[in-house]
């Protein structure tokens, strides 16, 4: 078993805890449920789009050459043959001289290179119109790929899915990605104090916090929380829950008690629980040292300190990637960061990243951010901050007026 607190920084435990794990199965499901998913397969496009050539304005579908050198004060005068029909083929050509009324995203005839926008140009009668300005070949066109090439490379295997990377998809026929399937992450919280919020606590007893708030957490990185109720401070109840829920799941989260002695018996359990074990008892970051990182058969399993504060920044800083790594996606999405000038001094002891929650604040048009100080045992003070500023771990602390980097709550 690695020794206890023989810290190391959070991405060094994130190095040694990589080669580990695994990835879970793939599946195929709707486009329409695709956002949020990780593709398990290169995406290239079946088909060129636009698949016909399109306008991209109202006006009329003409001949450039036809207008060239036209002018408000010597229009060009064109025959106007007909109208261009949405949702179905042109069904005309447009010959020298001539000129068809389309709108935006219909198909451009035969004959046509170019539309010219309606704004310039007036109707003379029924079947005649003035241009007043010139247009170029291709002017207010796409042609056909020019948007997506047929066999164009477009999404690599382990791309998060966006909003519009759906879009995409469902513009090419792609109805059914091949995906990999939502991690299952079970959840352990301990202590015999901790009762579901449901209840009403006796005196000595406080509601379950982290069950809920790690679950929330779990399921922003896309995957899905597998709640294991309160196990009581009991070393064979403890490993019995360990074990059932690592065998229904994709991996293991313990929010464990705040004493050394409970925290000791995760540590125990966690080893217990198969190869490699623990790979590092101890992270150079407050709140939060003494995290235990390990894996079990290619699954990530954790031990986060059970103060609300110290188990909300160790997930950010260590669990929300492996919950990523073994989901297949390639390039998680970075949290949110911002710069902002400190309003307050930060102390901190050099070796170690500190992360204090601020309260975020635009003052004369500048952004500054107030710390919010206080134990890691206060749900309050994560419900005041609007993210977390760091301090490096080669600094004493900050200096209020100083720049700090905050990572933003999302």
């Amino acid at each position: 078993m690695a020794e206890f607190f023989k810290v190391i920084t959070p991405a060094h435990a994130w190095e040694l805890l990589q080669p580990y794990l695994g990835r879970v199965e793939t599946e195929l499901i709707g486009v329409n449920r695709a956002l949020g998913r990780v593709l398990a397969q290169e995406i290239r496009a079946p088909l060129s789009l636009p698949t016909f050539p399109r306008s991209t304005m109202d006006g009329y579908t003409v001949r450039a050459a036809d207008t060239f050198g036209a002018s408000e004060g010597l229009p060009a005068y064109l025959e106007v043959i007909g109208e261009v029909p949405m949702g179905k083929p042109a069904g005309l050509r447009v010959g020298k001289g001539q000129a068809a009324l389309v709108h935006t995203g219909g198909m451009i005839p035969d004959g046509a290179d170019a539309v010219i926008m309606v704004e310039y140009v007036q109707r003379v009668d029924a079947r005649t119109i003035e241009v007043l300005r010139p247009v170029a070949p291709g002017e207010n066109i796409l042609r056909v790929g020019d948007d997506i090439q047929r066999d164009e490379p477009l999404f690599s295997c382990g791309h998060l899915l966006r909003a519009q990377d759906v879009g995409a998809l469902a513009a090419l026929g792609i109805v059914q990605p091949i995906v990999y399937r939502r991690p299952r992450v079970a959840i352990l919280s301990t202590g015999d104090e901790l009762v579901p919020p449901h209840r009403e606590p006796s005196p000595g007893q406080i509601r379950d916090i982290n069950t809920y708030t790690l679950s929330a957490l779990v399921e922003k990185c896309g995957a899905e929380p597998v709640s294991m109720g309160i196990i009581p401070d009991d070393l064979s109840a403890l490993r019995e829950a360990a074990q059932r829920a690592l065998a229904g799941a994709d991996g293991l989260v313990i929010s464990a008690g705040s004493s050394v002695s409970t925290r000791d018996m995760t540590a125990e359990v966690i080893g217990s629980l198969g190869k490699p074990g623990i790979l590092v008892h101890g992270i150079a970051v407050r709140p939060g040292k003494p995290t235990i990182v390990g894996a079990v058969d290619g699954k990530p399993v954790f031990g986060l300190p059970g103060n609300p504060v110290s188990a909300m920044v160790v997930f950010d800083l260590v669990v929300r990637p492996a919950i990523f790594k073994i989901g297949g996606c390639a390039h998680p999405p970075e949290p949110p960061r911002v710069t902002a000038r400190l309003s307050h001094n930060i102390a901190s002891t050099t070796g170690r990243e500190d992360w204090v929650p601020v309260k975020l604040e635009i003052r004369s048009g500048e952004l500054w951010a107030d710390p919010i100080f206080g134990e890691s045992n206060l749900i309050s003070i994560l419900i005041r901050a609007d993210g977390l500023a760091r301090v490096p771990l080669d600094r004493h602390g900050l200096v209020a007026g100083e720049t700090v980097e905050v990572r933003v709550f999302e």
